[in-house]
């Protein structure tokens, strides 16, 4: 499977277009509609996700709720359109309607793409860099993600994910009994937090942050259950999954950082201590007694759950603005603010686990066929059976 994603913070719209999805897989619109209104969750959230209602129009792939292995096209119109229709707007301007219309900025804000991608492509005016480097292009990411976790979820894969730290504050009891109490869990709480009292602290440390013009940052976790033994490869380092998988949190705006199993925590402890120890039954066939290493080896999975954990740094546009230089002056100014969210972690621990789904489920179809649902279905089940034997 494959996918791109076009459109601007504040255009028109957001699209994405799927190919390579199997025929036969139920898909609807309320399944999309779903995660979006996920992301748009979390304390924190500027006014922004007061504006933007997100629901998507699928405009090709599906007939009658399923999928016909025909590209899928996804729509999410941006409301705010309507207020911005001078500023982004596709037809040419006069030179004199120019100053009016375009508000040209030149300031680049601190941490954001603003100056880096104004050099790359030679813009003068930088709205033509944050329009698109917003992370308001993770809005079809996720929808994207949300059509992988229906094809996970067909072959008896899930997907969950929450957040383990906010702001120095990190939930000390994440423990769960399976991945639907983790989901419930977490919708429950305005922080996506398992631990409820961690969670206060969380909402007290992003209330604070916004109270002092400041932004906070955090880790999320996505796990995955049911994700059979060999997926990936030990054979070639571009076909090793849990570097695939790496990349994908790592592509995540304003993620900085990745770790499988208990991660950078290996480098402190010996290996006695580490590898997980291979266990047999009768009924499970092979399994690990730990799962340190968060569920693969050799860049294959083991058949325990996956494990990732992913940092987002701190969102770098301030009410307390950071120094900058004007591009044409050349001379010193506080930066602008563009957004006002204090804290999105909660938000991307949703697009956290939509492009860890998207890259287990690609792998599958890699390995498993590509074409009908069914058939994919009847070998993985072959794929776990044999497992159980070998």
């Amino acid at each position: 499977m494959r996918y791109l994603t076009a459109g601007e913070s504040h255009g028109p719209q957001l699209t994405t277009i799927i190919e390579g999805v199997p025929a036969g897989l139920p898909l609807t619109k309320e399944d999309i509609d779903f995660e979006l209104g996920r992301r748009q969750k979390g304390h924190g959230r500027g006014r922004r996700m007061q504006i933007e209602k997100d629901q998507v129009q699928i405009a090709s792939g599906v007939r009658h709720g399923k999928t016909l292995g025909s590209p899928i096209a996804l729509v999410v119109e941006n409301n705010d359109w309507k207020h911005w229709t001078k500023i982004m707007g596709i037809e040419p301007i006069s030179d004199e309607e120019e100053d009016e219309i375009k508000r040209k900025i030149t300031r680049p804000r601190p941490g954001h793409a603003d100056l880096n991608g104004a050099i790359k492509y030679g813009h003068r005016d930088m709205r033509n860099v944050l329009e698109r480097s917003s992370a308001r292009e993770t809005t079809v990411r996720v929808a994207a993600g949300a059509v992988a976790k229906k094809l996970l979820a067909a072959l008896d894969i899930h997907v969950a994910g929450h957040v383990l730290e906010i702001g120095g504050v990190r939930a000390t009891n994440s423990t769960y009994s399976n991945l639907e109490e983790v989901k419930r869990k977490t919708e429950e709480s305005p922080v996506r937090c398992l631990d409820d009292e961690a969670g206060l602290e969380m909402m007290k440390a992003i209330d604070q942050a916004k109270e002092n013009g400041d932004s906070i940052g955090g880790i999320v976790e996505v796990i995955v259950e049911g994700m059979p033994a060999g997926v990936g490869s030990y054979v070639h380092y571009d076909r090793k999954l849990d570097a695939k998988v790496a990349a994908a949190i790592m592509s995540i705006n304003a993620f900085k950082g990745v770790e499988f199993g208990i991660g950078f925590e290996a480098a402190r402890i010996p290996g006695s201590r580490v590898h997980d120890e291979i266990i047999w039954d009768k009924e499970k066939g092979y399994s690990r007694r730990t799962n340190n290493l968060g569920g693969f080896e050799g860049g294959m999975t083991t058949g325990m759950p996956i494990v990732v954990r992913g940092v987002m740094k701190p969102i770098p546009t301030l009410y307390k603005p950071l120094k900058s230089v004007d591009i044409e002056t050349k001379e010193e100014f506080a930066a602008s603010i563009e957004r006002s969210d204090s804290c999105a972690v909660p938000a991307a621990s949703v697009v956290a686990e939509a492009v860890v789904a998207w890259e287990l489920a690609n792998a599958i179809l890699e390995q498993f066929g590509q074409d009908r649902i069914d058939f994919i279905s009847e070998n993985v089940a072959k794929m776990r059976e044999y497992s159980r034997e070998f």
